[in-house]
């Protein structure tokens, strides 16, 4: 199973991980901070979740395997 973990202090709002993975990242409307909806992604959505951490230039993404 896959985790997905955000550094929110670290999110610099450059938008990769929603234009990567739409479905597990979202941005704040009021400072454009990164959020997860969908903490465990299903399996369809794992490897967006995964090129989404590579492409975060702020390296505010971890992917956990659990």
């Amino acid at each position: 199973m896959l985790k997905v973990e955000l550094e929110e202090d670290n999110c610099i709002s450059a938008g990769q991980c929603v234009f990567t993975a739409p479905d597990v990242f979202d941005q704040r409307d009021e400072d454009g901070v990164a959020v997860i909806l969908e903490e465990y992604p299903s399996g369809e959505h794992e490897e967006s979740a995964r090129s989404a951490a590579a492409l975060c230039p702020a390296a505010a993404i971890r992917i956990l395997e659990q």
